[in-house]
């Protein structure tokens, strides 16, 4: 299996991705689900930091810290740094942000690696429904240092137009701020794993076409 397969199969195996009918917040009811709060134990971190590295690897993302919006972000962050060094022998910064500024102590909005102006930086989030993220990350960045986002990472593309536009929310990004999202697999890579009998799931198949081709964009 190739690593996209191997990560669809990983997202199966611990729950995070399923197959059915589930009402969205949007209020669409989609034939699949993927809920990343079903990630928590070491070994399941472990390999997301694989994949997330991989990923950066792959596309040959170029930086010098990678920034976990909190929460979620945290841990991938932290998890994707230790794998970048362990399988690549890339060794990148890490930092995370603040809910709140601290204003005693050493101060300021980012824990860990303390940013300078000129860094180049990649943003590492699970999974993008909106943007939501990286629109909250913006100002903190901004406020911090002048620094460049060399990409975003996350662990699935829906491929999915928003609510008010025709275009997904990582075309919206790139359209908006110019900052190029990368995923580790797409809806489309999802539904050929079925196809291809990499995971089960053919029985879903018809609505999984049917909402890409009400929803779905390329």
């Amino acid at each position: 299996m190739t690593y996209k397969q191997q990560f669809i199969k990983f997202m199966v195996d611990n729950g995070v991705l399923k197959f059915g009918e589930f009402t969205l917040k949007s209020g669409r009811v989609a034939p699949y689900f993927i809920n990343t709060g079903n990630y928590k134990t070491g070994a399941q971190l472990s390999r997301l930091g694989e994949y997330y590295a991989r990923c950066i690897e792959d596309n040959e993302i170029k930086a010098d810290t990678l920034v976990g919006p909190a929460y979620k972000g945290i841990p991938l962050a932290v998890t994707t740094a230790v794998s970048l060094y362990t399988k690549y022998g890339r060794e990148l910064n890490y930092c995370f942000d603040r809910k709140e500024a601290k204003d005693h102590g050493e101060g300021g909005l980012f824990v860990g690696k303390q940013l300078e102006d000129g860094e180049r930086v990649i943003l590492i989030e699970d999974v993008m429904t909106s943007g939501k993220a990286l629109r909250e990350m913006l100002p903190k960045l901004q406020q911090t240092a002048n620094v460049t986002i060399a990409g975003m990472v996350i662990s699935v593309d829906r491929m999915e137009k928003g609510l008010e536009s025709n275009l997904s929310a990582v075309q919206e990004v790139y359209k908006e701020f110019g900052v190029k999202v990368y995923s580790i697999v797409t809806m489309a890579d999802i539904i050929a794993a079925i196809e291809d009998g990499i995971i089960e799931g053919k029985k879903y198949l018809a609505k999984m076409k049917e909402y890409r081709k009400t929803y779905g964009v390329d």
